[in-house]
């Protein structure tokens, strides 16, 4: 077994023991996996904790005392070696699927099935997760409760698909040379997008995008901007008004960057910064230099990128901009 079989190993019973505990021994299990000094990066209204008694305050608690029983649907799991600094990371991200039963964050509780789309990256060291950064998508929550917290999306708006290719799950041994050849195509992607926010080139032709990806690629992103399909509608439905919305734009690196056979995946904190001049999602425009965080993950397919699922903290977003949607559809009701 190697490194990366082994921490995917530890994350897994962390899985486990995390899914079968009782909301009692919910600390339990995060002193059982987690340094007593874990930092941990989520998203808008939790942010950052600094250790695992108050991630588990905080965040876990509350989110399954609303969403019991809580079952994770993973659809990719992968492991390796930070780019950036060398350390070791391990990759989640799917579906939590669960009854809602009690308001989560001043949502309503729907009393039904409700499903909280995620990503989460863990740092471990010595078997042991010292860092980790969860990326949720609370505004999806929001209109299953039926809220309309935005206007109409630019793309579809749904539950998201696992991988075409079905083998998200990695649990054996992949030769690293596939890992760094998708690595390198990320990489590439990454390079072609900083050149048109230093050129200011918002209405740029697909033949960029072509380099890297397939023209026939998917793209998944969060509630608020959808997800879409090809080059072509991808332009449109997202790249578009994305770039042509927002002025400075500023790519600040990330926390976290690896990849594992055909998968690749980064987080930052924040990886943008950018001034909203207005059109983006729907909204107008504020004047404020704000952050955005991000969190992506590829799936590589022959020479070129197939799938990408994004996940933005874009309650974040908008709180900079002095826009809190959770506080104010917080006192709003409804009668099922």
């Amino acid at each position: 077994m190697d490194q990366n079989q082994r921490n995917k190993h530890l994350i897994f019973c962390y899985f486990q023991d995390l899914e079968k505990t009782s909301l009692q021994s919910i600390s339990k299990v995060f002193d059982k996996y987690f340094l007593p000094d874990c930092k941990w990066y989520g998203v808008y209204p939790f942010l950052q904790q600094n250790n695992v008694h108050d991630l588990s305050n905080n965040f876990w608690r509350p989110f399954a005392e609303a969403w019991s029983p809580i079952q994770r649907r993973q659809q990719i799991f992968l492991a390796g070696t930070n780019e950036i600094d060398g350390t070791d990371w391990v990759l989640s991200a799917g579906y939590f699927q669960g009854l809602f039963d009690k308001s989560w964050l001043g949502i309503p509780a729907n009393h039904k099935l409700a499903f909280l789309r995620y990503a989460e990256f863990f740092n471990v060291q010595n078997n042991k997760i010292t860092k980790a950064s969860f990326f949720c998508d609370i505004l999806d929550v929001m209109y299953q409760a039926g809220l309309k917290p935005l206007p109409s999306a630019t793309a579809w708006e749904g539950l998201v698909p696992g991988p075409k290719s079905c083998d998200g799950i990695n649990l054996g041994t992949k030769n690293p040379k596939s890992g760094e050849k998708t690595m390198k195509l990320v990489d590439s992607m990454v390079a072609d997008l900083n050149k048109l926010n230093i050129s200011g080139d918002d209405s740029y032709p697909p033949e960029i995008l072509q380099k890297t990806w397939h023209t026939n690629m998917s793209w998944y992103g969060p509630s608020g901007i959808g997800s879409t399909y090809t080059i072509e509608r991808y332009q449109k439905q997202h790249s578009y008004p994305f770039r042509q919305g927002l002025r400075d734009k500023k790519f600040n690196g990330h926390i976290c960057r690896f990849s594992e056979g055909n998968y690749a995946c980064f987080f930052g904190w924040p990886n943008l910064t950018h001034t909203p001049i207005g059109g983006f999602l729907g909204l107008p425009g504020s004047g404020c230099s704000v952050e955005m965080r991000v969190a992506d993950i590829y799936r590589r397919e022959g020479d070129k990128l197939a799938e990408n699922w994004v996940l933005i903290d874009l309650l974040w977003w908008l709180k900079q901009q002095g826009l809190d949607i959770l506080k104010r559809e917080a006192n709003t009701t409804f009668n099922y």
